[in-house]
């Protein structure tokens, strides 16, 4: 089945076995849902809850869409709490889901503060938020990550061909549960390099027309005048 926002679905998230939590109890504590309850919005997300509606696994058009961002942000924090988000980019690609619970990607030399080290490994729970501003989707990925420094070989293969940075470590992010979320205010932006292709294909339209209007009138014959 394809959701609205063309992202399809993957496996349900009801499992066999009460020692499986709710993919959603990762982000709604017992305090978020008495919240919900109290604004109203507690029945709606019960209903959530047992339909299955956020999912354990990424599934091929999930797949497709992490590979072709070029942008990500990446929240983790501290062994007591602090937040810290951190701003992940590159090249399509430059993001890999290895399987279906698993993405990778090259940790590329910044500004060497490795704060986001630091805090994985205190405190593994980690969350990326893709947005894709040309069509207003958003997906927040719930799981735990990792700092892989020992694995050349990964990390070779986790460097995006050509492009110009220096890889530090592999981050490996194991999937616990995502959440496709609406359009609802998601500003509609294009990239600089899209942008530029769309107005060259309109320049290069406008001057087939000129030619072809020119060739036109170049044909046509002088009217006889009395």
């Amino acid at each position: 089945m394809t959701t609205k926002d063309g992202l399809g679905n993957g496996p349900r998230a009801q499992m066999s076995g009460s020692s499986i939590p709710k993919t959603t109890h990762v982000a709604f504590s017992q305090r978020v849902m008495s919240i919900q309850a109290r604004k109203g919005s507690r029945d709606m997300y019960a209903k959530v809850d047992a339909s299955g509606d956020w999912y354990r696994t990424i599934d091929d058009n999930l797949r497709r869409f992490i590979e072709s961002q070029t942008s990500a942000v990446l929240a983790t924090a501290s062994a007591d709490g602090q937040p810290h988000v951190q701003h992940r980019g590159g090249p399509p690609g430059f993001l890999r889901v290895l399987d279906h619970q698993t993405i990778a990607f090259a940790n590329f030399e910044g500004n060497r503060q490795y704060i986001t080290q630091g805090n994985l490994e205190e405190n593994p729970r980690a969350q990326f938020l893709f947005i894709d501003y040309p069509t207003r989707r958003r997906v927040k990925v719930f799981g735990t990550a990792r700092v892989i420094e020992d694995d050349p070989q990964l990390l070779r293969s986790l460097m995006p061909a050509g492009y110009d940075a220096q890889p530090s470590a592999a981050i490996v992010f194991t999937v616990i549960s995502t959440d496709r979320n609406c359009p609802q205010h998601i500003p509609q932006r294009f990239e600089g390099p899209d942008v530029l292709a769309a107005l060259k294909d309109r320049d290069d339209q406008i001057a087939h027309l000129k030619q072809a209007l020119a060739q036109a009138l170049s044909r046509r014959e002088p009217t006889n005048k009395l």
